[in-house]
């Protein structure tokens, strides 16, 4: 590889670290930013429910407000009051608090998962969260969150092999109420809501196409890295025929979805979801999502949904929840590409992740063996698959540093001043030679993908989440084995141990590759930057990424220590010098030496002849 191509793979590595971290803005406008954008959210949203027009409520802002004074007296007045005894229901997964006021699920624990710091996993819970029908009713604006709903029991345990119910009614007069009718079976983490109308065609505002449904909801941190766990976290959906889209990762946002019917909407978490799924189809809705400067928030959430209106006696709108994690398998199972809201990267990356790397690690998982061994394993098998392009690469170099005396002496002859002459006399040099210049540097470029693949697998995968291995405490977060009590540029307040054996790794395996390339000067040092650059920003990754990089390392030093054991600089040199005595005829001549030829001649003959241009 020679200088201009490793300073133009260089460049390009540089280019993609600066477009994923290098380029973010600084905490101080980050924080501006997001106290701005909440401010502006929070003026949409409480924009009073009463300004809009009493018949037509799909023109309702995000999160509408309604004050409950405006409802004293009137459509369901008898739902005014009632008991703040929340109805349980619960199974061997989750258990679901249902609140009277609103017929709303209240609260959603995770039996079988805890937070970081070792608290009662709930998804969400609180004042700040709401479940609702906003409609038009005898000139008022309803809005069923505020109201009182009769249960049909309450509490439920499901055991494991069976399912029930519970109706949450509310009641407007006789033989005219909407009922809430929630299901659950003995295991798994879905809960299915039927909302049932009785008598309601006349209720209903006529002018009235559809009713809107508000969910709302603040999701707290649940992991150790907020910061993270908000670069993780949005609102999904599913619209018509499209691809499953989302809100930004990283700014508030309020987006209307007119494009088609949706099928379902996610407030995502980095390894939890909250999923609403209709059967039916939604009509139309907006989603919002925003960014909180509160402590322990990792983002507030808001969706209006459209439900169309059926001027029946009896209507019924089936849907299904899903509150668990957000681990590829259990949601493939819920069907309609829900999976797809885990970031396994961009094409080809996802493909190598979702049906290479993925079933790999499901298969060596199935050995019960700790997440350390089995990415240490993982890892093996990966180097051993990529061992022949290993092998080409530092053969190829080993050729390069070979005829690295020669070309120094072409250089000398020729000089620096016209570069375009001397890359033609190395083309010559390594046509006679037999070499291909790039042959170091396409299985170098082949591997990218497969590293670049594990930059996304690793960080969003569920299973290492909370497992342990020497230090590491969780191999989904980083590892904060030096804690400064400050921040730092790039660093954070902390220092992640494995990255540091990463970094020293790399800067190892630089070593060692700069004396196999035989690089120098420019070339040599700017290999020692990288690992530098990428210590900053994988200092706050998951530890499990970096262990995977340091064993990546470490395993590449030792397969080229190895190769380099068989293989004799002596008849490397003994070859390039036999492929110099063949006839120019006998020369299989590469399509990039072919080219290169042409470019360079090109060249040659644009520029205006000087006496400098070559020494005597």
């Amino acid at each position: 590889m020679d200088r201009n191509t490793f300073t133009g793979l260089f460049l390009i590595l540089i280019i993609l670290v600066g477009s994923t971290y290098l380029m973010q803005p600084s905490d101080e406008d980050i924080k501006r930013e997001k106290a701005k954008q909440t401010q502006d959210s929070l003026a949409r949203i409480k924009k009073p429910v009463e300004a809009l027009p009493a018949q037509d409520t799909s023109k309702t802002a995000v999160i509408p407000a309604i004050d409950s004074t405006l409802i004293k007296a009137g459509p369901f007045g008898s739902a005014q009051s009632g008991s703040s005894e929340p109805v349980v229901i619960e199974n061997e997964s989750i258990k679901v608090k249902i609140s009277r006021r609103g017929g709303r699920i209240a609260s959603v624990e995770l039996k079988n998962f805890k937070t970081y710091s070792k608290e009662p996993l709930v998804m969400f819970e609180g004042e700040g969260n709401k479940f609702g029908l906003i409609f038009g009713a005898a000139g008022q604006n309803i809005n069923t969150n505020e109201l009182y709903f009769t249960p049909s029991a309450n509490s439920l345990s499901v055991s494991k092999a069976d399912s029930s119910s519970v109706t949450m009614r509310l009641t407007h007069s006789e033989g005219k109420y909407i009922d809430y009718i929630y299901s659950l079976k003995g295991e798994g983490y879905n809960v299915g809501l039927t909302i049932a109308t009785k008598g309601m065609q006349d209720v209903i505002a006529p002018t009235q196409k559809s009713i809107t449904l508000n969910w709302e909801t603040v999701l707290k941190q649940k992991e150790k890295d907020l910061p993270g766990e908000q670069r993780y976290s949005s609102a999904y959906f599913k619209q018509g025929d499209e691809s499953i889209d989302h809100l930004s990762l990283t700014e508030s946002e309020n987006k209307e979805l007119n494009e088609g019917k949706i099928k379902w909407f996610s407030f995502k978490q980095h390894f939890f979801s909250n999923v609403l799924i209709a059967k039916n189809s939604f009509d139309k809705g907006e989603l919002a999502v925003t960014t909180s400067p509160d402590a322990g928030v990792v983002k507030s959430f808001a969706a209006n949904m459209q439900i169309p209106v059926q001027r029946q006696d009896q209507t019924a709108f089936p849907m299904d929840f899903y509150f668990g994690p957000n681990q590829l398998n259990i949601l493939e199972k819920q069907g309609f590409e829900i999976e797809k809201q885990i970031d396994l990267g961009y094409p080809p990356l996802k493909y190598i992740n979702r049906w290479v790397v993925l079933p790999v690690f499901n298969f060596l998982e199935g050995f019960g063996w700790g997440y350390g061994l089995i990415i240490l394993v993982l890892t093996v098998l990966l180097k051993m698959v990529l061992l022949p392009l290993t092998y080409k690469s530092y053969l190829s170099m080993a050729k390069m540093r070979i005829l690295k005396p020669e070309m120094d002496e072409i250089k000398g002859k020729v000089g620096e001043d016209n570069p375009t002459l001397l890359q033609q006399e190395y083309l010559k040099l390594y046509k006679k030679a037999g070499v291909n210049p790039l042959g170091g540097c396409l299985p170098m470029l082949l591997q990218l993908p497969i590293i670049m693949a594990f930059f996304f697998f690793f960080p969003n995968l569920f299973e290492l989440r909370g497992r342990s291995f020497l230090w590491m405490d969780d191999l989904s977060t980083f590892d904060a084995f030096f804690q400064l009590g400050f921040n730092l540029p790039f660093l954070g307040n902390h220092i992640s141990l494995m990255c540091i054996l990463m970094t020293i790794s790399t800067l190892i395996y630089t070593y060692f590759n700069n004396q196999v390339s035989g690089a120098t000067g420019q070339m040599k040092y700017i290999g020692y930057i990288t690992p530098i650059i990428f210590f900053g920003v994988l200092n706050s990754y998951p530890s499990g990424l970096n262990y995977y990089y340091f064993l990546a390392n470490m395993m590449t030093f030792a397969q080229q220590y190895i190769i380099r054991m068989f293989v004799n600089d002596d008849k490397i040199h003994a070859q390039i010098q036999e492929n110099k005595k063949k006839p120019e005829s006998a020369k299989k001549k590469s399509g990039f030496q072919q080219r290169m030829e042409d470019y360079m001649r090109q060249q040659q003959q644009t520029q205006i002849p000087k006496g400098s241009g070559k020494k005597k």
